[in-house]
């Protein structure tokens, strides 16, 4: 059988060799075009240059950016150099250097080619192994894709196996598509585009609305929009009630302890904002002897205690001095407790200075959960509010299940008839007063986790949590919750409407108005001495 002249088995296999040899020199070649235009052009020729690398989408492109844009990347005469230490690789060809050449120049990056340059990088990522890094890559081209990355996207689209990040990169492909010259892709895009929940593809629809002739077109990405708003809508919502119950939270945390002095003595605290302050400064403290060690991230869980058992003491303290001799003076308690708030504030200046500290969150209250694009609930806000329904949870159990909470419940009802029984209504005193001083602490540490910790921490919630108390009823846990939520419920909502200052007018108007049609807030005191 005649084979020809290269009809043999070896020749046949030499030019199949041949080819692809050439394919791989053309494609190398085009690389190599682009990695030089990259080095040598100008500024627009760089960005023509970096989306075709993106395009290409090869771990030769990927390192070539990431040099650039690390500022390893070089030129010597007409080499472009990737240049790490001591070591040099031409970046063509993929060379390794003798030694590194004195004459190297520095490639220009400006700001335009920088952002350029981000965005190309976010998009190779695309492709990473690491299911982290490509779910942070698309988190990042949400906002910043361009059309020259869509080849990449499809690619990565096509191999993505997580549902989140495919779903992310199927609106990025869509959103991509909107500029294409085919009007079925348009239609599809714009059809596609209705899953959406981020904001700024409500942006871009807006702009395809102005610019789009297709009467069709404009009617579905009308529709799009309509659903894109309404679910943007729901997430603003899901927002605003988050953001009450953590204020509302807060507020209660802050007001607990006053609730139980101020009801149990008719004490006017005015100290009460330093115990929570002391509590901040408890964690902080508590935080510095956990810091270099392994167990960091436990320092919170130790801060706790030491913050509920340090506010406690100075309360307790504070009692024994001070207070226990100005019991049915309110005036005077009024005084004392605030000179005595400006003796603690001095105090926490002298010792640890009058700049704010800073305290750390730990890693599992880093972060947050994502409902919608740009709308995070942080992990920081969700575990106080936890935090402080478990320390509403324990103050019930104390008082309606031990016999401290007995005797605290008979002496603010009745407190003589209370002595007459055989309570020790002094330390029944003292001993509530140290539990509403470490609540307050517990305060401190929570507040420590979403704000700055300083001498004026206290002075921020003083007067909030007063407002509290009164308007929830005096020795009233109930009321106390109930004023609390109302509060931040109030408080956020009319943020949203007239701003900050003028809803907190309008708070303290509403509590003044409340408090003269109903003097013992919302909930009265009952007992026989309160009824007869």
């Amino acid at each position: 059988m005649n084979k020809g002249r290269f009809g043999g088995p070896f020749h046949m296999r030499t030019l199949i060799t041949i080819v692809f040899a050439l394919l791989s020199s053309g494609a190398l070649s085009q690389e190599g075009k682009d990695i030089e235009k990259l080095a040598f052009g100008e500024s627009d020729e760089k960005i023509e240059a970096i989306a075709a690398l993106v395009a290409s989408g090869t771990p030769k492109a990927a390192e070539v950016l990431q040099a650039l844009a690390d500022g390893e990347l070089y030129t010597a005469g007409k080499r472009v150099l990737m240049v790490k230490g001591d070591t040099a690789t031409d970046a063509v060809t993929g060379e390794k250097i003798a030694s590194v050449p004195d004459e190297k120049e520095d490639i220009t990056v400006n700001n335009r080619l920088r952002r350029e340059l981000g965005a190309a990088l976010a998009a190779l990522k695309l492709i990473s192994p690491q299911v982290e890094v490509r779910r942070s890559s698309v988190k990042e081209l949400l906002n910043s894709a361009e059309p020259a990355m869509l080849p990449l996207v499809r690619k990565a689209l096509a191999a993505e196996s997580d549902p989140q990040i495919k779903a992310m990169l199927g609106q990025i492909a869509a959103a991509l598509e909107l500029r294409s010259e085919d009007r079925a892709a348009r239609l599809a895009a714009v059809k596609k585009l209705a899953d959406s929940n981020n904001a700024s593809t409500k942006t871009l629809l807006l702009g395809f609305l102005n610019e789009e002739k297709d009467e069709e077109l404009k009617s579905e990405a009308r529709k799009s929009l309509s659903a894109i708003e309404g679910r943007l809508a729901w997430g603003e919502r899901l927002g605003v009630i988050f953001t009450s119950v953590s204020l509302g939270s807060i507020l209660l945390l802050a007001a607990l302890g006053l609730a139980i002095t101020y009801g149990l003595m008719g004490v006017i605290n005015m100290a009460h904002g330093e115990l929570i302050m002391i509590g901040a400064y408890a964690t902080y403290v508590t935080q510095n002897l956990f810091k270099g060690s392994a167990h960091f991230d436990w320092y919170l869980i130790a801060a706790i205690p030491v913050a509920f058992l340090v506010s406690a003491l100075v309360g307790m303290a504070l009692e024994r001095s001070v207070i226990r001799w100005l019991y049915g003076r309110p005036l005077e308690t009024l005084l004392s407790t605030w000179g005595i708030s400006l003796i603690l504030i001095q105090a926490v200046r002298t010792i640890f200075g009058a700049q704010n500290v800073q305290v750390e969150n730990p890693a599992f209250m880093s972060g947050g959960v994502e409902i919608l694009t740009g709308i995070v609930l942080p992990w920081s806000r969700i575990v106080i509010i936890g935090f402080a329904l478990f320390v509403l949870l324990g103050i019930w159990l104390l008082l309606n299940k031990t016999r401290l909470g007995l005797f605290v419940r008979g002496v603010t009802q009745n407190r003589d008839m209370a002595s007459c029984v055989g309570v020790p209504t002094a330390r029944v005193d003292t001993w509530a007063f140290g539990l509403g001083s470490g609540i307050a602490g517990l305060a401190g540490c929570a507040l420590s986790q979403i704000g700055n910790v300083g001498p004026d921490l206290g002075q921020s919630y003083i007067v909030d949590s007063f407002m509290v108390v009164v308007l929830g009823g005096v020795g009233q846990l109930a009321g106390t919750v109930y004023a609390a939520l109302g509060l931040g419920f109030a408080n956020k909502l009319l943020e949203a409407w007239q701003g900050a200052v003028l809803a907190k007018i309008a708070v303290l108007i509403f509590i003044i108005i409340f408090i003269q049609k109903r003097p013992q807030g919302m909930f009265a005191l009952k007992g026989r001495a309160v009824e007869s």
